[in-house]
């Protein structure tokens, strides 16, 4: 697994520039914060001793000069460094989401993705920030402690006894902090799920006036959120008054032991007073708790990002990239593909002939979207192959592939600026005639007219039913002309006349190309030249409708009033 420092070393990677140069104005920030006492104290000695000296208001002078630019330099070049990063890292999880079928699945839900993409990763991605003001903190606070030393050698001793307790209690809140971070973004992370799915379902909840309901189910992990809160608020309360309580007690003993040599004439009253300006700068290496608060964060949500970029995702093939037929054969040897501690598919072997319309059937969880899913590697099967025209798909580029099967689902995704966009969404350069031509077979050009502004009806602004949806995705699947066309119960949602109408117009349209039909109402089946019975991941039959008919097992999955003389209709 990927580690929160490899993953933000590659976020890093894509905005050195900006990173390198936050580090070298930080740098140079922290030699003039170490100079500037040292130029005080020799200005105070010049004036005690009588003597009056230019130099030392000129460095003071240089000091500020260098100061100022340093520390915009370091706002400037950090913010577009984080900016950088954090796009970065959006970029790769959702790329990792999309790439692994992640979106909408039990493990990451839409909202939890959401969750990690928006706030998981904002959190990484600052941190390489955070390392360098914390960095260049800790470098200041060295030389400050090295100044000391130089002063006077008990100055750094003094220093030293406080640094133990102080390094214990920051070890200890990262400890106790790090699972309590994790488990507070995981508690986020499941709201936002919830609320996303309740949103999605405002409709039904509506309808259905089960309002508070939903909003209790939602809200259910805010107990859970709220107490995680709070121990991370006392844990950072409790480290927060003891290390208020050492660090004064480090700089009083500093400052005691300063007086005392100056007492003794060990040291110059301008010695002193760069003591007391040291011992600030040497001081802030103790106190980082907002620094180390921030990692905290940023390594959680670091965690939360690999768990989706680590996801595995199928590798591109590049053996084979040739246009072959318009018609291909389909097959599925020894497939078998499993989900957690269920076999969804079990050693699926299953032949369709170039030109065949397949109807895939079988009751609910019995694995017809997940066959359906491998044509295209939308997922890969954990045993066994699926080929076309005889090549395993894993071989396929993955234009080849895309050229060679397209899908069209039962919620089709509204992608695209306007109505032709999303038609024509997998081959941007399909003309207007052939995008017009796919809707009418669709059976949508008629409702697509009707809309304010036709085929360029800003998609925002199209009020559009589930079916008319559905016929959009099944327009857009023409327009990509695949050889082999996949339908996830891409009509579920037209009623029974409209469904026979727009198969018919697909039968034509595809009439030589390879179609496999995920499959629930009678009448589909019926229209397919051969049918797939699943049933618990195996091929329980296959043959024609009318023959599968005289199994009773079969029948029983269309319910007991679905009748033959429905499918020829």
């Amino acid at each position: 697994m990927t580690s929160p420092q490899r993953l933000l070393i590659d976020a890093t990677s894509y905005s050195r520039g900006w990173f390198v140069s936050a580090s070298a104005a930080a740098v140079t920030g922290a030699a003039g914060t170490l100079a500037l006492p040292g130029v005080l104290a020799a200005a105070l000695d010049s004036v005690i001793d009588g003597r009056v000296a230019a130099a030392p208001v000129y460095w003071f002078a240089l000091v500020v000069a260098v100061l100022v630019p340093a520390s915009a330099v370091q706002t400037l070049a950090g913010g577009f460094y984080g900016a950088d990063a954090v796009a970065a890292l959006r970029r790769n999880l959702a790329g990792a989401a999309l790439d692994a079928g992640l979106p909408g699945g039990q493990r990451f839900p839409s909202g939890d993705l959401t969750s990690r993409l928006s706030g998981n990763c904002a959190q990484a991605g600052r941190a390489g920030l955070t390392v360098v003001t914390a960095s260049a903190s800790v470098l200041t606070s060295l030389g400050g402690l090295v100044a000391l030393w130089i002063i006077d050698w008990r100055l750094g001793a003094a220093f030293l006894l406080g640094v133990p307790p102080v390094v214990l209690t920051a070890r200890l809140f990262m400890r106790r902090s790090s699972e309590l971070f994790t488990r507070y973004q995981e508690a986020q992370g499941r709201i936002s799920a919830l609320l996303l799915e309740a949103i999605g379902g405002a409709r039904t909840i509506g309808a259905a006036g089960t309002t508070d309901r939903e909003m209790s189910r939602v809200l259910a992990p805010l107990p859970g959120l709220s107490a995680t809160g709070l121990r991370l608020w006392r844990l950072q309360r409790d480290t927060g008054w003891q290390v208020g309580l050492l660090l004064p007690a480090v700089e009083v003993l500093i400052l005691s032991v300063g007086g005392y040599a100056l007492v003794g004439g060990d040291i110059t009253a301008g010695q002193l007073t760069a003591v007391v300006g040291y011992t600030a700068v040497a001081m802030a290496m103790l106190d980082q708790l907002d620094a180390l608060f921030a990692l905290g964060m940023a390594t959680a949500g670091a965690r939360r990002v690999i768990e989706v970029t680590d996801q595995p995702v199928a590798t591109a093939g590049t053996g084979f990239s040739g246009p072959g037929s318009h018609s291909r054969t389909v097959d599925f040897r020894g497939v078998t593909v499993r989900s957690g501690d269920r076999t969804v598919l079990d050693s699926v072997d299953l032949g369709i002939t170039a030109g065949t319309a397949l109807a895939v059937v079988g009751r609910s969880g019995s694995g017809k979207s997940t066959l359906a899913a491998l044509v295209g590697r939308l997922r890969d099967p954990d045993e066994g192959d699926v080929l076309i025209d005889g090549v395993p798909v894993t071989r396929f580029t993955p234009d080849a592939l895309r050229s060679a099967v397209g899908y069209a689902f039962e919620r089709p995704a509204l992608l695209g600026e306007t109505v032709r966009g999303m038609i024509a969404f997998a081959r941007p350069t399909a003309s207007d005639s052939e995008v017009t031509a796919a809707a009418r077979a669709a059976r949508a050009d008629d409702f697509v007219r009707r809309l304010p502004a036709g085929y360029d009806t800003p998609l925002s602004g199209a009020p559009l039913s589930g079916g008319e949806v559905q016929r959009l995705g099944l327009a857009r699947a023409l327009v990509h002309d695949p050889a082999v066309v996949v339908l996830d119960d891409a009509t579920s949602s037209l009623d029974t006349a409209t469904e026979a109408q727009v198969d018919a117009a697909l039968a034509t349209a595809w009439s030589d190309r390879t179609r496999i039909v995920i499959a629930h109402r009678v009448s589909t089946a019926a229209r397919a030249d051969l049918v797939a019975w699943l049933d618990g991941g195996r091929i329980r039959a296959m043959g024609p409708h009318r023959e599968l008919w005289a199994l009773p097992g079969y029948r029983d999955l269309f319910g007991a009033t679905a009748r033959p003389v429905e499918e020829d209709s």
